[in-house]
């Protein structure tokens, strides 16, 4: 005999616990869905998409429902001692403005609205 002694692994044994996924806020989605309407009634974004993954959420601006997005919204709650757990990012990658605050961030999108006036 090769004294090998077999485990028994019960069916209701605790799986090893999962990180809750990151999402947004109703504060938050409030702030965000301000400038979202404000765009939408100015004809320029016509969709979007919330994802909540385990790092991060993500709050996709699509101009139409096939594209890419052209914005998202992305909170990072690991990067907020650091550069800000927010962030405004282009559809090319380009972080176009990070914070610790959601309203100063999305105050990127004020010289939007201005170029949309003039």
């Amino acid at each position: 005999m090769s004294g090998k002694v077999a485990q028994f692994v019960p069916d209701s044994a605790p799986s090893p616990k999962r990180p809750e996924p990151v999402a947004f806020d109703r504060a938050e989605l409030g702030r965000i869905l301000t400038v979202y309407g404000y765009f939408v009634a100015a004809g320029e974004w016509r969709d979007y998409a919330i994802d909540s993954l385990n790092e991060m959420a993500i709050f996709s601006i699509f101009r139409r429902a096939s594209e890419m997005p052209v914005y998202r919204i992305e909170k990072r709650p690991k990067l907020a001692k650091k550069q800000g757990a927010y962030s405004v990012v282009s559809m090319s990658g380009e972080v176009l403005k990070r914070g610790q605050d959601l309203g100063q961030v999305l105050k990127w999108f004020d010289r939007q609205k201005l170029k949309l006036t003039t």
